[in-house]
């Protein structure tokens, strides 16, 4: 399990390509390494992924071909960063929402908005996903725990829906250089999603 409190971002040092599979070779400082081992899970914009090797600053992890399919760490390449979470322990502070680091879709940036101290980014999901997003409730980005600001629906049928950065949010990771145009990892609410799906499942045997 992941709060979506990323720890930091890390930087993707080599990237080994085989047949529908990748092995990405992160380095990560010792203040994330610290108690890491072998069979850990760690999350990679907001992807949750299993440590194989460790060589002393340089972390391996595997990513099989459906990870590459739903998410944006197909288009990672060396010198790039992603955002790191390690694994949630019994016991630690929950300061974002739960998160299980198991991507649903990925979200297009359409439009960014500057103001003094903040900046607003809007997203654009697939209209089947659209039902799950709502004004104040929770959404995972790249692995950030954030909480959804405006709700609209476009020409195209797709949902857009906004979020409100902090500076502590841009400094701490990969969205201060996110622009129009990029992909981002989504994971919706795992309780949105029960709450909204029993209801249409209740709502569906009501009519018959």
């Amino acid at each position: 399990m992941f709060t979506g409190i990323v720890q930091g971002v890390a930087r993707v040092v080599a990237v080994r390509e085989l047949d529908d599979f990748r092995v990405h070779v992160v380095e990560m400082p010792p203040s994330m390494r610290e108690g890491l081992e072998i069979g850990a899970s760690v999350a990679h914009n907001g992807v949750c992924l299993t440590v194989t090797a460790i060589e002393g600053d340089n972390v391996s992890f595997d990513l099989m071909r459906e990870t590459l399919r739903l998410t944006n760490l197909g288009a990672i390449t060396p010198g790039q960063c992603v955002n790191i979470e390690r694994a949630a322990r019994f016991g630690d502070e929950i300061g974002g929402h739960s998160m299980s680091g198991h991507i649903i879709s990925m979200a297009e940036v359409v439009a960014i908005e500057e103001a003094p101290n903040n900046r607003r980014l809007w997203f654009s999901l697939p209209e089947r996903l659209g039902r799950f997003v709502f004004e104040k409730g929770y959404i995972g980005v790249d692995g950030i725990s954030l909480t959804i600001g405006d709700v609209r629906h476009a020409e195209t049928g797709a949902v857009e829906f906004s979020v409100n950065l902090i500076p502590e949010t841009l400094s701490r990771t990969t969205l201060q250089d996110r622009a129009p145009g990029d992909q981002v990892n989504i994971e919706i609410d795992p309780q949105t999603q029960v709450i909204v799906e029993t209801v249409e499942r209740v709502l569906s045997q009501q009519r018959r």
